[in-house]
């Protein structure tokens, strides 16, 4: 078998590498936009860390009954910085080792911790909004408040909006390198 060529290592070391800046910048973000909120609400969500106005949206979600967002709340928060740290490693490795079966398995990796990650991020919403207090001052029967994993969602007067942010085009773009420099592996090596 063929190495990989080096426009294809270099390619897969610079994904890899970018990789780094997710550890400035937030990797996802939930927007939410009401007529009493018509300049929006956010709440970013980074490696190992919440921000943007967590405390608005806490106060508002008590009214119906949500948990209070903490930082406690996510394990992954002491997990993802190594997790992160291990992708961008493999990545590194599979460049320079030139292997097309282990450019194979770092793209199974991939697909695989993005799966994790986005069944993680489902459960999570999913217990957040449908887990409520029974005592609180706003129920609608039958009502669930679990965001978006991905795209737009009516919750009662809110509109949500979740999406990746900066670290998580990211781990986009790192897959679609990684896709892209297999399928071109294969089809000029034939």
């Amino acid at each position: 078998m063929k190495p990989l060529k080096k426009i294809s290592q270099i390619s897969l070391a610079i994904s890899s590498l970018l990789l780094i800046i997710a550890y400035f910048v937030p990797i996802w973000r939930i927007d939410l936009w009401a007529p009493q909120y018509p300049e929006g609400l956010s709440m970013s969500i980074w490696l190992s860390k919440l921000s943007g106005q967590v405390d608005i949206i806490n106060g508002l979600n008590h009214y119906i009954g949500m948990a209070h967002i903490k930082e406690e709340m996510f394990p992954e928060f002491k997990i993802l910085p190594y997790a992160v740290a291990t992708i961008i490693a493999l990545g590194l490795m599979t460049a320079f080792l030139k292997n097309r079966k282990i450019l194979i398995g770092f793209l199974v990796i991939l697909i695989l911790s993005g799966i994790v990650a986005m069944y993680d991020f489902w459960s999570w919403g999913y217990e957040y909004g449908h887990n409520l207090d029974d005592s609180a001052a706003i129920k609608v029967p039958g009502m669930a408040y679990q965001p978006p994993l991905i795209g737009y969602k009516e919750l009662l007067n809110f509109g949500a909006y979740s999406i990746p942010d900066i670290g998580g085009w990211l781990f986009v773009l790192l897959g679609v390198v990684t896709i892209s420099t297999l399928i071109f592996e294969i089809k000029t090596n034939k």
